[in-house]
């Protein structure tokens, strides 16, 4: 039940950024910054370890390596290939685009849901703290939706019809991880897959979003924020006060 409860924290969580998005265009940059720094905190800090961990006890280092490779690149091809991802200055005015876009960011999410579900598998630590780097790139993920609506000549109606979709994507990706389980020998290649997924989101899509705009030293410090907080929330998991 608690994976519901968190899937419906990020469902909230897109809501809340596509919303933010609507209003206050002018301060994305710092909220994608600031996303960029989680995701990849929670890879390095976090996934990284617990892979290497739960891995070496059935596999040898270097296929923990392996997957972590797979996870990256296997989401670069995703991105690059099959979801078609583009940037705000990529393309002109394309509804149907736009559309496509926004359903790409609704599939993500239920990824998402389906991270946390997995996560909770492994240990109720590791589900809070992919569900913290979850609850950061869904923000995004709302900001982006919008951002890819309206960018293309949808309308406001439209734009928020697509933020419903995408904030229940996350719910459904959870509530599908009550149906099945993941082997404890399978887990730590699950984990090393979400490290490179999630090095690839922060450094290929959050960053550059964040950055192309406005390249400022405050950009950056808001990535290095992300990070340091979601190094502090593994801290405060692994070794409560």
């Amino acid at each position: 039940m608690i994976v519901l409860w968190v899937a419906l924290a990020a469902s909230a969580a897109t809501f809340i950024g596509g919303s933010f998005a609507l209003k206050f265009r002018d301060k994305l940059h710092l909220i994608l910054g600031f996303s960029a720094g989680a995701v990849a905190g929670v890879a390095l800090f976090d996934l990284l370890p617990e892979a290497i961990e739960l891995g070496t006890k059935y596999y040898e280092p270097a296929t923990i390596a392996l997957f972590i490779a797979l996870g990256l690149f296997g989401y670069l091809i995703l991105d690059r290939l099959i979801l078609l991802h583009t940037h705000e200055e990529d393309d002109e005015a394309n509804a149907p685009r736009g559309s496509f876009g926004a359903f790409t960011l609704s599939a993500h999410s239920f990824l998402d849901g389906i991270a946390i579900g997995i996560g909770f598998q492994a240990s109720t630590a590791i589900g809070i703290v992919i569900t913290a780097a979850v609850l950061t790139h869904d923000f995004s993920d709302g900001i982006n939706t919008v951002n890819l609506i309206l960018k293309n000549g949808g309308s406001w109606k439209q734009a928020f019809r697509w933020l419903l979709a995408d904030a229940a994507a996350p719910v459904l990706g959870a509530a599908s991880t009550l149906f099945f389980t993941i082997p404890e020998s399978v887990i730590g290649l699950v984990l090393a897959v979400f490290v490179g997924s999630f090095l690839y989101l922060s450094a290929s899509d959050l960053i550059p979003e964040s950055h192309h705009r406005h390249p400022r030293a405050l950009t950056t410090i808001m990535t290095l924020l992300g990070a340091l907080v979601l190094y502090v929330v593994v801290y405060l998991v692994q070794f409560p006060v």
